[in-house]
């Protein structure tokens, strides 16, 4: 689906620009792209009881799409950064996870926002949103005791390399 100015749908990530308060064709946007990454679970997942219910090869493969898209869907906010690289407004942030095909993410905002004490609730959303759809999703502390998730397709889901 293209936007408004010719560039594919990109779902946010929690690096980009704040974007202004979400409009009907960013919403139908969103929901088109959630409701087509269902649809590729239920025709591609054939072979599973709950075809729904487990993340399809094509998520595995754009892991940090996939996990974007389901957040955004589910209406949870993502960070933003200004044209600088500082933080303009509180939310999840996604990028590439230690293990492969893994998405880590972390709940993060600008200085003096309150994200590191909404950071365990807001962590709490997005685990519940992504296991519901069949992630594995493991809680750890990093760096000055923040807390981040480690996302990963189940087991089942992953190809013989382990993505």
């Amino acid at each position: 689906m293209d936007t408004e100015d010719g560039a594919g749908f990109e779902p946010a990530t929690g690096d980009g620009p704040r974007a202004p308060e979400p409009d009907a064709r960013r919403s139908a946007s969103v929901r088109t792209a959630f409701e087509g990454m269902l649809q590729i679970r239920r025709l591609t997942n054939t072979g599973h009881a709950d075809p729904q219910g487990v993340p399809a090869r094509w998520e595995v493969l754009r892991p940090v799409r996939a996990v974007a898209i389901t957040l955004e869907a589910s209406g949870l906010a993502p960070s933003a950064v200004d044209g600088s690289g500082l933080r303009t407004a509180a939310g999840y942030r996604l990028q590439r996870g230690e293990a492969p095909g893994g998405v880590r993410v972390e709940w993060l905002g600008p200085p003096g926002s309150g994200a590191s004490h909404s950071e365990e609730a807001g962590l709490t959303r997005c685990s519940a949103v992504l296991r519901e759809l069949g992630w594995t999703v493991l809680l750890y502390r990093g760096a000055r005791r923040r807390r981040f998730l480690e996302v990963e397709p189940p087991a089942g889901a992953r190809g013989p390399d382990g993505e």
